[in-house]
């Protein structure tokens, strides 16, 4: 059974003013992927969907949240539940970073298989591991 300590993650390149430590890996024998985000003020995804569930838990900060055209701010202490082919993405709204905990029922979430950007396009450091 792995104990993981946070303090020691390497972090995952994603976006600018958007940070991204994994959690979980393969190695650890998990089929579940939960990851620890940050993100600066104006900072987030654009609207994409997956084929698979996406839970954001939102720890600190507020975001702005698209999801099926519909947009709602989300604070702290609530989590957005994002069920398979939803259209969402999401921003940081006010002044402060977002801590984010992030939670798919695979391991590599965002593979052109799982993910499909409707706006924008992958983290790079996605794009080198996945086609889309």
């Amino acid at each position: 059974m792995p104990i993981i300590d946070h303090k020691h993650l390497p972090e995952v390149p994603w976006r600018p003013g958007y940070r991204k430590w994994d959690i979980t890996l393969e190695e650890h024998g998990v089929s579940t992927s939960l990851s620890l985000n940050t993100a600066e003020p104006g900072t987030g995804a654009p609207l994409h969907t997956h084929a698979i569930d996406e839970l954001i838990i939102i720890m600190e900060g507020i975001l702005e949240v698209r999801i099926n055209g519909e947009t709602h701010t989300v604070e702290k202490d609530h989590t957005v539940v994002i069920p398979p082919g939803a259209e969402h993405g999401f921003k940081v709204v006010g002044d402060k970073p977002a801590s984010l905990i992030v939670v798919f029922p695979h391991m590599d979430p965002y593979s052109s298989e799982n993910t499909t950007y409707l706006e924008g396009s992958r983290p790079a450091s996605v794009t080198a591991s996945a086609s889309d």
